[in-house]
Order: C-alpha cells, then sequence, then structure tokens
C-alpha cells in the first residue's frame, strides 16, 4: 500500500505566502486595476481599457528616460562586474590584513542612498569639493550642475563608487569558497595567474556574478534617491531616469493612470531582462 504523503509542512509555509500577497500581490492587482481606469476623485474612476498603455509607449519623454536608464545600466554593469571581480582578487585571503579590507570596503554599502548623493553633491562641487576642485587643478573645465556630460559621469562614478562593494564581497565570497586543492594542482602544473584565473577561479565564480549581475542591473534600473539628491535630474533632463519620471507622473502631477500603466511596463521590462540574463549565463554554464 502507498504512502500517502505528508503535506503538514505546508502550513509552516503558508504564513510567507500570506505575506507576499499582502506586501506584493493586492498592492499589484491595485496598480493594474487603476491601469485600465481614467481616475478623477474618490469614487470617480472611468474604464479607459488600454488608453494609458498606448500612451505611454507613444510619449517621447518616457521614450528618452527609458533610453537613458539603459545606457547607465549598461555602463554600471561593464564597469562594476570586472572591477568588483579585479579588487576581490586583490583582498588578502585570510588575516587582519583581510578583515580590515572586508570593513574598509563595506563601509559604503552602509551609507543611506540620500547621504550618498548629498555626500557627492559637495565631494564634486568645483569651489568647495575635494573632487571637483581637484579636476578643475588639472585645468579641466568640470562643472556637474551645468554640464550634461559632466552631470552623467559623476551620477556613473557615484554609482560605482557607492555599489562595486558589494560585487567585490560577493566576488570574495566565492573565492573563499574553492579548495585549497585546485591551487595546489595549478602550482603543481605551473600554471599562470591568468591560467588559474580563467580555469579555476571565473567558473567557480559563475553562480556569485549571476547573482552579482541580477542585483546590479535591478539596482540600477531602479535609481531614484541618488541622482535625484545630486543633480534633481539635471541639467534639464539628462539624468532623469525612468523612476524619477514616474514619480513626476504619479505624484507631480498626479496622473495615477499613465502612472500605474508606466510602472507596469516598468516592471516587465526589469523582469524581461533579468529573466533574459539568467537564462543567458546559466546557459552558458551548461553549454561548457
Amino acid at each position: 500500500m502507498d504512502k500517502i504523503p505528508d503535506n503538514r509542512a505546508w502550513w509552516l509555509v503558508l504564513p510567507v505566502f500570506l505575506l507576499v500577497a499582502f506586501s506584493a500581490l493586492i498592492p499589484l492587482m491595485t496598480v493594474v486595476n487603476y491601469s485600465v481606469q481614467d481616475i478623477f476623485g474618490p469614487g470617480q474612476a472611468y474604464y479607459v481599457g488600454t488608453e494609458w498603455f498606448k500612451e505611454v509607449l507613444a510619449d517621447e519623454r518616457l521614450q528618452d528616460s527609458l533610453i537613458r536608464q539603459f545606457v547607465f545600466s549598461g555602463f554600471v554593469l561593464l564597469i562594476q562586474i570586472p572591477l568588483g571581480i579585479g579588487v576581490a582578487l586583490m583582498m588578502p585571503k585570510s588575516g587582519v590584513k583581510g578583515s580590515l579590507c572586508l570593513i574598509l570596503i563595506a563601509i559604503p554599502l552602509l551609507i543611506p542612498w540620500n547621504v550618498v548623493g548629498t555626500i557627492w553633491q559637495i565631494f564634486a562641487r568645483g569651489d568647495i569639493g575635494l573632487f571637483g576642485w581637484g579636476i578643475n587643478q588639472l585645468g579641466i573645465d568640470y562643472n556637474y550642475t551645468g554640464d550634461t556630460l559632466d552631470a552623467w559621469l559623476t551620477v556613473l562614478l557615484m554609482d560605482v563608487w557607492h555599489w562595486t562593494p558589494l560585487v567585490a564581497l560577493l566576488c570574495y565570497s566565492g573565492l573563499r569558497a574553492i579548495p585549497e586543492a585546485f591551487y595546489q594542482a595549478a602550482e603543481i602544473d605551473r600554471a599562470s595567474k591568468w591560467a588559474v584565473f580563467r580555469y579555476i577561479q571565473l567558473p567557480r565564480l559563475k553562480s556569485v556574478l549571476i547573482i552579482a549581475v541580477l542585483l546590479r542591473f535591478m539596482d540600477s534600473f531602479m535609481i531614484y534617491i541618488e541622482p535625484f539628491v545630486l543633480t534633481g535630474g539635471g541639467p534639464g533632463s539628462s539624468t532623469t531616469f525612468l523612476s524619477q519620471t514616474l514619480t513626476t507622473m504619479a505624484i507631480g502631477q498626479f496622473d495615477l493612470g499613465r502612472a500605474a500603466a508606466f510602472s507596469l511596463i516598468y516592471f516587465l521590462i526589469v523582469l524581461l531582462i533579468s529573466w533574459l540574463f539568467f537564462t543567458a549565463i546559466t546557459h552558458a554554464d551548461k553549454e561548457k
């Protein structure tokens, strides 16, 4: 006689499902409901179907914000992932020096996002900021409040400073998990440092790098507080990303229908690209 499976363990998971339902699913369904209605006030909502989605997709301002967002997230990944790996490789493996490096590298991650923006707002000023003053002393006319390129590079540099430590710590944990026997075998075979990295360290870091890429893409694609505090989205709209445009639409203009439609498109873009990253990396790993 077949033994009846014991499903009582599902009762332990039930509180998590309820928590997710109240914290994610119900708000999501509310946004979906708003996205198909034109809301004038309490009790004054009219069904408009997919009208808001059509308007959002045709909005040039949102299209420009989307392009800026993709470019920014692309540069974030291209810079922070290799830089984080390099920092992790240079960190001491153990001892007091290793512990000290971990503490120092983790400091930027402990600073709140709005404080990061304020720090760089002062740090990058040409008159009182050490970074801005130093750049100007080199003969470079640097002004992040008036020049589009300077503002863009400052926001990018700020994000690199703030979040590269996360990639470095993840990679460091992956490197520490590699058995010492692999390095001993490489030493016996007189493998070069590049060969050790290519055939031992990098393959063992792939699972960690998947997490790093997904985290940094999702976070950079939803960046809001730091550029808002640093540049306010300017000069002009050069550093106005999708989250700032969405906030202006929802809170500043109180256009809840279009904002809800745009937030759903925003959510689907992040979900789709994250899935593509995950699928591409895992598929490449299986082929090897």
